[in-house]
């Protein structure tokens, strides 16, 4: 961050241009007269996809244009077009596969212990960890959407945080609630926390509440699917590691020191028709609709005690679970509808009314609008 004429100038490299990544740069754009009353500015000076990187020319003191940033919006839209579309429209280096992490690292170097320069993770890749790790050891600030690297081996996660005051990761957890502040503020207030149960997955929220109402589970991951609900294979979605991921983000907050090995997790599927054994042509053609019936049956017999079942997270004494509860119809979780995300919080001070956090909790807008909260929030750092 810079200080030009009483306007802080916050400089943003980003890494990953799906749904997110360009919702971000849509945000950034239709921010700027917000932002400028309040005397900010984001200067965008680099943007990477998985094999090749944008950088503007002076890194030093500009920033990709308004009318680029929307241009690297569309191009990346489609699933086929590179980044080396945009070449033959100046103003911008070039740099691809091996370049690309070096030349990252380079700009970290120059500009993240003079600028804090956010560098903003909203790939779904595993192999940005490297990067980061390095990155907020030159100085940078590491703003996170993606799980991964928060969900890797125990040490690697040690290194990337030692630093908390300079990452920030809420869009990790429930999109842009305010799931990680909220803990991290109860938590460092020494109020230990001891209990937090979540329904964070707004595809498999949105699954269950309308097959509370009558309708077979195929039907409806075929709909949610038709709405962009799902990844294109519903397994992914279906298999509860999305939620296991979520879970063991907010143990980790909370002092657990525990992998995804610890984690119990229960699939919507069984292994017979997981992707080594189906296709996701096969699994939706066959394989989904093999699974109305027993999940119908269980959501019968929650209804016969006077309950309804979610697919939720439970982190309490030394058990970290993910999986199908049957819970109170009129508790927070139990009265949850449609893709809405709520966490239910213990500790001593709310021992017997937790702390609850709802809202929206699923969609690229809400992810990207948390992931530009996060970039401005730690800008704080460097006034």
């Amino acid at each position: 961050m810079t200080k030009a004429n009483s306007t802080i100038v916050i400089p943003v490299l980003l890494l990953g241009c799906g749904g997110v990544g360009r919702q971000l740069l849509h945000h950034i754009v239709s921010c700027r007269d917000l932002h400028s009353k309040r005397g900010l500015l984001l200067r965008v000076v680099g943007v990477c996809d998985s094999r090749s990187l944008l950088l503007v020319n002076d890194v030093i003191s500009k920033g990709f244009e308004d009318a680029f940033l929307t241009e690297i919006c569309r191009i990346k839209s489609s699933s086929t077009s590179s980044l080396s579309a945009l070449l033959d429209r100046g103003h911008c280096q070039f740099f691809h596969d091996a370049e690309v992490t070096a030349k990252v690292l380079e700009v970290a170097g120059m500009l993240g212990r003079s600028t804090g320069l956010s560098v903003v993770d909203c790939s779904a890749s595993s192999e940005t960890m490297g990067i980061l790790k390095q990155v907020i050891d030159l100085g940078c600030c590491v703003i996170l959407a993606n799980k991964k690297p928060l969900t890797c081996e125990i040490e690697d996660y040690d290194k990337l945080i030692s630093n908390f005051r300079r990452i920030r990761f809420e869009s990790t957890v429930g999109a842009g609630l305010p799931v990680i502040a909220s803990v991290t503020r109860v938590v460092t207030s020494g109020d230990p926390i001891h209990r937090m149960v979540g329904s964070l997955s707004g595809t498999l929220g949105y699954v269950m509440s309308e097959v509370e109402d009558g309708k077979l589970l195929s039907e409806v991951v075929l709909a949610a699917k038709s709405l962009g609900y799902t990844e294109p294979d519903p397994r992914d979605d279906l298999s509860g590691m999305d939620v296991a991921r979520k879970a063991l983000i907010l143990a980790r907050l909370i002092g657990w020191r525990i992998s995804m090995d610890d984690i119990q997790v229960e699939s919507l599927y069984p292994e017979e028709l997981g992707p080594n054994s189906m296709s996701t042509e096969d699994f939706i053609r066959t394989g989904l609709s093999s699974l109305d019936i027993d999940l119908q049956e269980r959501v019968h017999a929650a209804s016969s005690r006077g309950k309804v079942l979610r697919y939720v997270c439970i982190i309490e004494g030394s058990k970290c679970q993910v999986g199908l509860q049957e819970l109170p119809k009129d508790s927070s979780l139990g009265r949850l509808r449609g893709s809405d995300n709520v966490v239910e919080l213990y500790s001593r001070c709310y021992k017997n009314s937790p702390l609850v956090i709802q809202g929206a909790g699923a969609g690229n807008d809400t992810t990207a609008a948390g992931v530009l909260a996060d970039i401005i929030d730690v800008q704080d750092l460097f006034q």
